[in-house]
C-alpha cells in the first residue's frame, strides 16, 4: 500500500510539473518586457488594448450560442435514439466521430464552399457569418457534447421517468425541459466547459470566417508582432477560460442548490 501511495503521489507531481512548467516559463517571460526587472508592462499594453475586449465579447458570445445550440441539438437526439431507437447508437456514434476525422480547414472551406453563393449566401452579411462561425464551433464541439449528454443519459433510467411523466399526462416538451435537463446538469456543465475552451482559443475557422473579430485568430496576430504581449495574452486567455468555466460550475451549483431547497410546510 506504501508502495501504491508512492507512485500515485509521484505520477500526480510528475503531471503537475508537465503542465505548470511551461505556463510559469510563460508568466516569467512576460514579465521582462523591461530589461532587468519585473514589471506588468506587457499585461497594461494587452489589457488596454480594445481589440482585446471586442474579441474576447465576440468569442464569448459565439461561445455561448455554441453551447445552446448544441443542447437543442444534440439532447433531444440522444434522448429520443435511447427511448426510441436503441439501434441508431453506433450510427449516431459514428457521425459524432467526424469532426476528429476531418480536419477544421477542410470543414471551413467546404462551409464556405457551400454558404459563400447560391439560394443561401451566408457570407454577404455580417449576421450570416456568424451563423455560420457557430455551425462550424457546433461540428467541432459534437463529439465532446454528444458523450457527456449521452454518459448523464446512461446514468438514469430514462424510460421510466418517461412513463411516469406521459401518466401523470405531461407532453414532450414538458418531459424535455422540467425532467430530462435537470437530470443532465452535469453532464451539461461537462460539454460546456470543453465547448467553451474549443471556442475561445479556436483558430481556422474563425480565421476564415469572421477573420480578426475572433479571439484566436487576435492572439496569433499579436504573437507575430509582439514579443512579450504574446506571453502575456497567453497568460491572461489561459486564466479567463479557467475564470469563466469555473463561473459556468458556480452558476450551475448554485441552480442546483436552489432546486433542492426543502419547502416547508404549508
Amino acid at each position: 500500500m506504501r508502495q501504491n501511495r508512492f507512485w500515485g503521489w509521484f505520477w500526480t507531481f510528475l503531471g503537475v510539473l508537465y503542465f505548470f512548467t511551461p505556463l510559469y516559463a510563460t508568466l516569467d517571460f512576460s514579465l521582462r518586457a523591461k530589461k532587468g526587472q519585473l514589471t506588468l508592462l506587457a499585461y497594461q499594453r494587452v489589457l488596454t488594448d480594445p481589440q482585446f475586449w471586442q474579441t474576447l465579447l465576440f468569442s464569448l458570445a459565439m461561445a455561448v450560442a455554441t453551447i445552446l445550440v448544441s443542447l437543442l441539438l444534440i439532447v433531444p437526439t440522444a434522448y429520443w435514439i435511447r427511448l426510441r431507437l436503441p439501434g441508431l447508437r453506433p450510427v449516431v456514434e459514428f457521425i459524432t466521430m467526424m469532426p476528429f476525422v476531418v480536419p477544421p480547414i477542410v470543414l471551413v472551406f467546404g462551409l464556405l464552399r457551400v454558404y459563400s453563393g447560391g439560394f443561401l449566401p451566408l457570407t454577404n452579411f455580417a449576421a450570416g457569418t456568424n451563423i455560420l462561425l457557430v455551425a462550424g464551433y457546433v461540428v467541432l464541439a459534437l463529439p465532446y457534447m454528444y458523450r457527456a449528454v449521452d454518459t448523464g443519459l446512461a446514468a438514469m433510467d430514462v424510460r421510466t421517468l418517461t412513463e411516469a411523466a406521459q401518466s401523470l399526462g405531461a407532453g414532450w416538451g414538458t418531459i424535455l425541459a422540467h425532467i430530462i435537463f435537470p437530470n443532465l446538469r452535469s453532464a451539461v456543465l461537462s460539454g460546456a466547459f470543453l465547448t467553451l475552451a474549443i471556442v475561445i482559443g479556436e483558430f481556422t475557422i474563425a480565421s476564415f470566417v469572421v477573420g480578426i473579430k475572433a479571439f484566436g485568430p487576435y492572439m496569433s496576430l499579436v504573437g507575430q508582432n509582439k514579443t512579450y504581449e504574446s506571453s502575456a495574452l497567453a497568460i491572461i486567455s489561459f486564466a479567463l477560460t479557467w475564470l469563466f468555466m469555473g463561473l459556468i460550475h458556480w452558476l450551475g451549483r448554485s441552480q442546483a442548490g436552489q432546486r433542492q431547497q426543502p419547502v416547508g410546510a404549508r
